[in-house]
């Protein structure tokens, strides 16, 4: 544990990656502000510290991963012409499996404030799954003007097919459901057939 006054460093990412191990763990009603502070090995006020209470902290947390995979996905048309097309698009729809992806959905449908957080933050122009479709959407089509997809695969639809399963697996999946990650990879398979 981090002595009283003594600095935490990267305190963000420690509480929510503690915040992340409960929920997979014990599932979203584990989660407390003590749970996620007792896993993270830091003091009981950490988290009220830095957050306004539990539902800013859950809020923050699923817009973080969000943004994580946002760039991940913007970075896709860097890979164009590189590795293989369905990899490049696994590792980033699966990016929102990653990292307890699922039990964070249930967490922040668990909790109206936060859910009512993170909707105003995306309809406000934070990344979520609109900026990772765009992304795809633009991925497909380089890869497509490189010879690397066929010409009738249609990528905007491919990027609503992979990020919309993503979101209903994200929405529909809980610790101790089938891991939706297998689906996904042969959901990107099958799009990307000619």
């Amino acid at each position: 544990m981090s002595p009283r006054g003594v600095a935490t460093p990267d305190v963000r990412e420690r509480l929510f990656g503690a915040a992340e191990r409960v929920v997979e763990r014990d599932g979203p009603g584990a989660l407390t502000s003590r749970a996620v502070t007792t896993e993270a090995g830091c003091a009981k006020g950490l988290l009220h510290a830095h957050f306004a209470g539990l539902d800013e902290f859950v809020a923050e947390l699923c817009l973080d991963r969000f943004a994580r995979t946002a760039k991940k996905a913007r970075a896709l048309s860097e890979a164009a012409g590189r590795g293989t097309v369905a990899g490049n698009l696994e590792a980033v729809v699966l990016a929102l499996f990653a990292s307890g992806g699922p039990a964070l959905s249930g967490l922040a449908m668990t909790r109206p404030v936060a859910a009512s957080r993170v909707r105003a933050a995306l309809e406000g122009g934070a990344p979520g799954f609109s900026t990772i479709q765009e992304a795809v959407t633009e991925y497909v089509e380089a890869e497509q003007a490189l010879g690397r997809v066929g010409r009738t695969v249609d990528p905007a639809m491919v990027a609503l097919a992979v990020v919309g399963t993503a979101h209903h697996l994200l929405l529909t999946s809980w610790p101790g459901t089938p891991d939706p990650r297998p689906a996904m990879a042969r959901l990107v398979a099958a799009l990307l057939k000619d």
